[in-house]
């Protein structure tokens, strides 16, 4: 009556072992190490820069126990604190030995002490929040205004595409302030100017008539709805942009949103150094596309003119290009890295927006078999990323094409993407959260479980007896995949989080309470112990579903409409329930099957005093 077949008995076993193995790498705690990050998006860090670090540790006698090198840079783990800031200081010195121009960041971090082969696994620990491991907190102001004016930039270089696709001749396309100015020759000609402008801008862009002398003017302006479309637009952009910086430098978990209506939160978990944070954030760059001046001599360029260096190889050459931007970063709508159908060489395909595609249709179109370059500004100064031949004309779809290898093609990929703010940005608000912070939160939330789950245990035992510590056991077994769950899915646990797994402690034991007090309800009415034990299970179960699936709905509101700390809670929230389901009801039936369920003669059952009615 109350046996489960093998499978499911094997199967809950199964779902416990993983269980713990992915739980097991969150006891090892972190090492020291020291993370090496490109300073500039144009350098990267390969088996060259391993090479070189390795041999500067091995001249200084500091021997690494470990070396990481992934996408977002080389890590090395180091014995301890001691050797990590000696480790820091001799890497930073043999990889830039100019210290006013970098190549390369080079930052103290921390990294999981787990086993190789629970590694190889994929069982990994938990990220830890900024209030738990400590970190940098910025508070970034997005300058409105420089958005508003660079948007205002763009759009007289389309509306001058625009009028010459329409063979209308003007004075001049000028911004002044925050309008533009449009000078005509004759009415005429003013007249099919408006209609075209306003054909092409639509209802963000409102244009006012006016007569200057001989000259016939129209004044374009912003509408209150153009203006907070562009400041959306902006933050948004700003926000993906720093996205994809971060990300690339291996901060474990960062968190980047909008708060108000023109700054953004950037925190970065296990970042102690400030001004390297700062150096992380800074990164963020802007791109430029100019044509190349033929035929210039870099040593002595003519006016009008730039010059900036192109990287190729391990080489620097300088390239003369002319001052005029023909597109901002801002026009690219994607960059992937791709082959050529012909003749299957790396290549990267962009695309650009409608606008973008006008400005570049003619300016090919004007300047076949001559030379393009994309420029990227970071902190001010500008490199040449690539610099190609004008083949053909084309508009908002080209490839870009080189003597490019695949990963040279997948990060100029990523630097064309993620290469543009819509808008400056200033750091208004900086905090740092030393690590002994963040150790004393970990040690109280975990005390604070700890002692709730004793409390939780001695009540049930006390009160429930045997059928108490079965359910005490099946806590105990919710805890591990709640965290195990937390480890799979990399999830960011912070003191919000911590505040769930205590919840999710007692919701979890409502549910065995509740088929505990089932079972002595059928005891009382007359049934046999194991009667009692099978109906217990099978009636309390539409009560728990009931209960736990109305909780999950407020989860999953709290998970889609909050931020920050609310959607940190969500998350443990939401995964505790269901963890609490299959603990309460599956693990703790399968221990009640194995410690009574093979008993034929079976007179009692130890869930503490049942009380009877008796007959008056």
């Amino acid at each position: 009556m109350n046996r489960y077949p093998l499978w499911k008995n094997l199967l809950i076993g199964l779902v416990l072992v993983l269980g713990l193995l992915y739980t097991l790498p969150n006891f090892f705690g972190e090492v020291p190490a020291v993370q090496v990050s490109a300073a500039r998006s144009t350098t990267k860090v390969d088996s060259n820069i391993e090479r070189q670090v390795l041999a500067a540790l091995s001249a200084a006698s500091i021997e690494p126990t470990g070396l990481i090198r992934d996408p977002a840079g080389l890590r090395v783990r180091l014995a301890n604190e001691d050797i990590q800031l000696k480790a820091r200081d001799v890497i930073e010195h043999a990889l830039n030995p100019d210290a006013q121009n970098p190549g390369f960041v080079v930052a103290l971090n921390l990294l999981s002490a787990s086993p190789q082969w629970l590694t190889s696994m994929g069982a990994l620990p938990m990220y830890l929040g900024l209030d738990l491991r400590g970190g940098v907190h910025f508070l970034l102001q997005v300058d409105m205004k420089g958005a508003v004016t660079k948007q205002l930039d763009a759009t007289a270089g389309d509306l001058r595409s625009l009028l010459r696709e329409k063979n209308l001749r003007h004075g001049g396309i000028n911004r002044e302030g925050e309008t533009l100015v449009v000078r005509l020759r004759s009415e005429d000609d003013r007249k099919k100017a408006s209609g075209y402008i306003r054909d092409a801008r639509g209802t963000d862009f409102q244009l006012v008539e006016r007569t200057d002398g001989s000259e016939f003017l129209i004044i374009g302006s912003l509408t209150e709805k153009g203006r907070r479309t562009i400041q959306e637009d902006a933050i948004k952009q700003n926000m993906v942009t720093l996205h994809n910086r971060v990300n690339e430098l291996g901060v474990a978990e960062p968190v980047i949103q909008q708060q108000g209506a023109d700054r953004i939160v950037v925190q970065l978990p296990g970042v102690q150094d400030v001004a390297k944070a700062k150096d992380l954030i800074g990164r963020t760059a802007t791109l430029q596309v100019r044509l190349v001046a033929e035929d210039a001599n870099p040593m002595s360029p003519p006016a009008g003119t730039d010059v900036f260096p192109e990287t190729r190889g391990t080489e620097s050459y300088p390239v003369v290009v002319k001052k005029q931007v023909v597109l901002t970063g801002d026009r690219f709508v994607g960059a992937q890295a791709s082959f050529d159908s012909q003749n299957q060489q790396p290549v990267v395909s962009v695309r650009l927006d409608a606008a973008g595609g006008r400005v570049m249709r003619d300016t090919t179109r004007e300047n076949l078999k001559k030379r393009m370059a994309i420029i990227l500004f970071e902190k001010g100064k500008g490199e040449a990323i690539s610099v190609a031949t004008i083949q053909g004309e084309f508009g908002n779809q080209f490839q870009i094409s080189g003597a490019f290898s695949t990963e040279e093609s997948n990060r100029l990929s990523i630097l064309i993407r993620s290469g543009s703010l819509a808008a400056p940005m200033d750091i208004i608000e900086e905090r740092t959260i030393g690590p002994s912070l963040g150790a004393e939160n970990i040690k109280k939330g975990f005390e604070s479980t700890l002692w709730g789950f004793v409390a939780i245990a001695v009540f049930m035992c006390v009160y429930y007896m045997l059928f108490g510590l079965i359910s005490t056991l099946a806590l105990g077994a919710n805890v591990l995949l709640l965290i195990a769950l937390l480890s799979l899915f990399q999830a960011t646990l912070t003191l919000p989080g911590i505040a769930a797994i205590a919840l999710t402690l007692g919701m979890a034991i409502d549910a065995n309470v509740l088929i505990n007090e089932r079972i002595r309800e059928e005891l009382r009415n007359g049934a046999s112990p194991q009667a009692a034990i099978s109906a217990g299970y099978e009636h309390a179960f539409d009560t728990i579903l009931d209960s736990n699936v109305t909780t999950l709905i407020a989860g999953i509101a709290l998970l889609a409409f909050g931020s920050g700390p609310v959607k940190g809670f969500a998350v443990v929230h939401c995964l505790g329930i269901l963890t609490s389901m299959f603990s309460a009801v599956m693990v703790s039936r399968m221990i009640t099957n194995f410690v009574y369920g093979s008993r034929r003669k079976l007179e009692k059952l130890a869930i503490g005093q049942v009380w009877r009615a008796t007959a008056e």
